[in-house]
């Protein structure tokens, strides 16, 4: 039971609420577009935080992805400052920002089945012609 409510995950949990917040408040950089937390891993020291997140933006390209991440990245500093004052943690982690393109991804996948089954639905239609 103490496995599946370790204290990092608990702190993970809580980051992901508050950057989440944060960013949507504090974070003013028109380059950053509407940010969604999907996950954070925190180090079991503390020492470090990676945060995985996707963003709504304009154009969908590789360069805009980039560019949020470099903006957060560029923010993190700011950001883990008023993290600490929210949690009452003796260390703040440092944050790491990645693009999380899990979303992407999935819908590459959901496209790729649908074309499958459309394929073989066309084939077997053929086969009894």
């Amino acid at each position: 039971m103490a496995q599946q409510f370790s204290r990092t995950r608990r702190i993970a949990d809580q980051m992901q609420r508050d950057l989440a917040m944060l960013i949507q408040q504090e974070v003013k950089d028109p380059r950053v577009g509407m940010v969604t937390i999907n996950n954070v891993k925190v180090s079991k020291d503390l020492s470090y935080a990676d945060v995985y997140f996707t963003c709504m933006a304009l154009d969908d390209s590789d360069s805009s992805k980039k560019q949020s991440e470099t903006v957060l990245n560029g923010a993190a500093s700011f950001l883990r400052t008023m993290l600490a004052k929210g949690l009452s943690l003796r260390v703040i982690p440092q944050l790491r920002f990645h693009y999380d393109d899990l979303l992407g991804e999935g819908h590459k996948l959901s496209r790729l089945i649908d074309d499958a089954v459309q394929s073989d639905l066309d084939r077997q239609g053929q086969d009894e012609s």
